[in-house]
């Protein structure tokens, strides 16, 4: 348990940014699966539509430091890889 007067506000302060955490990392985990939804689907068109929400979502995630950045631009290059039309041989 905290003893000084700092630390308490500490408590606080991570509490709140916590929450906020939560909901950047839900909202890019919601945004990734909406793409693989479309995938799945079919629909090239709106995983395309998709893929710069993801993007957007993951960056932001990475820059507060809710994911790490390599992670997040690995999982935007596998993404990335997926959407795009493989090429026919």
């Amino acid at each position: 348990m905290a003893i000084t007067k700092s630390a308490k506000k500490r408590i606080k302060s991570s509490e709140r940014k916590a929450v906020f955490n939560i909901r950047r990392a839900r909202v890019m985990k919601d945004s990734v699966k909406e793409v693989t939804g479309a995938l799945v689907a079919k629909d090239t068109k709106k995983a395309q539509e998709l893929l710069s929400k993801a993007f957007q979502a993951l960056d932001k995630a990475a820059k507060r430091g809710v994911i790490k950045k390599e992670t997040a631009a690995r999982k935007k290059s596998r993404l990335a890889k997926k959407v795009s039309p493989s090429p026919k041989k």
